[in-house]
């Protein structure tokens, strides 16, 4: 490169520099270019806690932008990223129908904040309003970050009893159920995870609920990119943040990784309470759950465990049995300590990954249809609230349909062709009949011939009672 290619790339980056400090000052003279990248490197910025805390400090909840919403373009940026620097690095890459899995449980998930939200919101406040303790001003600095040191502890404490809770392990669990590790894994979670805003309620007391909700948004994004094998150390980062190589260990299911690392963006929580593991590099760490049921039906996924709870309190024989089989952990049995005897804890040793094979027309048919619904949510949450609760209700019933389909498509369920017609027509009758106000006529042309197309095609499947491949030959790979 010549010396005037790198004084004129110097002159650039000294430029955009300034454009965001006029930007920041409130100065209106930057073109919208600029703001655009300014805009751009904020957004990349909250993933990584580093964003100005004068520009993320509002008086009302009402104020404070949905990050996490606003984020998902950069959740398919990084999951690209992600993907390219393994192949770079001659590694797996995300396997699609593992990675659409967790994308599933990550849109269920948003789906089910829409009534954790206001329950969350309703509760904060009300204890916020009514017991605080001190009134710290909302626009100060030190309140701004004793809301996020507070948000970070108070997140171990609860990740850590979704460990070692039984009931509430049946749904965290599902953030756990991957056989890989990746960033879509840090999506994938439990649509009754959102009960765990009981943890943060102590937080009412002192902080303002408007910083509570803004920490709430920059702690969990900061989580998402933790979850990956492309970045081996962060160095002496290691030492005071969670990171990839701390994170991969909490999600080990080799006996050393087990009820470890809980932190969310700050590490030294499990040094202090003494649950902190290091890598072992001399042994493989092994993702999934212990006791591995693995398939693709976010459904079944999201229920499968609950059950097991239930058959496992109905089986004590009195009530004070009973309740250890709810709150004591998921190793525990008659007799044992509360998180069960180690000597007693299952030893997991290399498997296969579950992988049933489809054809690639088949896996391009259900990207596209993710996309579709994908579009059609954050289009209906952008405007969640001019739209009535019958609206929203049809929606995410319409959304958890779709998902489950996908789902029992890349297990090629005997039944996922019949519940594919049955999502298709209902589509296309919701389409036909509801007044789709916020959405392009084009579009919704456009999504009422794919859903025809779509519900002929697997009606036509159905009928001759044809499965995608013989259901027998379902393969594995390491």
């Amino acid at each position: 490169m010549e010396t005037e290619d790198i004084l004129n790339m110097n002159e650039s980056i000294r430029s955009v520099i300034l454009d965001w400090h006029r930007y920041v000052d409130g100065e209106r003279n930057v073109s919208s270019s600029r703001v655009d990248v300014i805009n751009f490197l904020k957004g990349f910025g909250r993933f990584f806690y580093m964003v100005n805390p004068a520009e993320t400090t509002f008086e009302t909840v009402e104020e404070v932008p949905n990050y996490f919403a606003e984020s998902w373009p950069y959740f398919l940026m990084f999951i690209i990223l992600e993907n390219i620097v393994l192949w770079l690095q001659k590694r797996p890459t995300i396997r699609f129908n593992d990675g659409i899995s967790s994308l599933s449980h990550g849109l269920a998930h948003e789906c089910s904040k829409i009534v954790f939200r206001a329950v969350e919101s309703y509760c904060y406040i009300s204890i916020y309003n009514r017991f605080r303790l001190v009134d710290l001003s909302w626009d100060n600095r030190m309140t701004w970050y004793l809301a996020a040191l507070s948000m970070d502890f108070f997140y171990y404490w609860g990740h850590r009893a979704s460990h070692e809770v039984h009931i509430l392990w049946a749904q965290h669990q599902v953030h756990h159920s991957s056989e890989d590790f990746n960033t879509t894994v840090g999506l994938r979670q439990s649509v009754l995870q959102g009960f765990s805003f009981i943890f943060y309620l102590p937080m009412a007391l002192v902080i303002p609920p408007s910083l509570f909700i803004t920490h709430q948004h920059f702690n969990l994004l900061y989580q998402f990119w933790v979850h990956t094998e492309a970045v081996e150390t962060l160095g002496p980062l290691e030492y005071i943040f969670n990171t990839p190589q701390h994170h991969r260990v909490h999600h080990g299911s080799n006996i050393w990784c087990l009820d470890t690392n809980y932190g969310g963006v700050l590490i030294i929580w499990d040094r202090i309470f003494g649950t902190f593991a290091s890598d072992k590099k001399d042994e493989q760490i092994i993702y999934g759950l212990v006791v591995n049921r693995p398939f693709f039906d976010p459904l079944k996924k999201q229920t499968l465990y609950t059950n097991f709870v239930i058959r496992k309190f109905k089986d004590m024989d009195n009530w004070k049995l009973k309740l250890c089989a709810l709150f004591f952990g998921p190793s525990w049995l008659p007799g044992g300590p509360r998180l069960g005897l180690e000597k007693e804890k299952f030893k997991v040793v290399p498997r296969e990954k579950y992988d049933v094979k489809i054809p690639q027309w088949c896996n391009l048919y259900i990207l596209v249809h993710f996309c579709v619904i994908l579009y059609g949510y954050h289009k209906i949450m952008s405007l969640y609230q001019e739209l009535s609760a019958l609206f929203i209700l049809v929606s995410v019933i319409l959304i958890f349909t779709t998902l489950t389909s996908i789902g029992m498509l890349f297990d090629n369920h005997p039944y996922a062709c019949s519940l594919e017609v049955v999502r298709c027509l209902s589509l296309v009758l919701a389409i036909q009949k509801v007044q789709f106000l916020t959405f392009d006529e084009n579009f919704l042309l456009f999504m009422e011939v794919l859903f025809s197309l779509s519900g002929v095609f697997w009606f036509l499947k159905t009928v001759n009672v044809l499965q995608l491949v013989p259901y027998e030959k379902q393969e594995k790979v390491a």
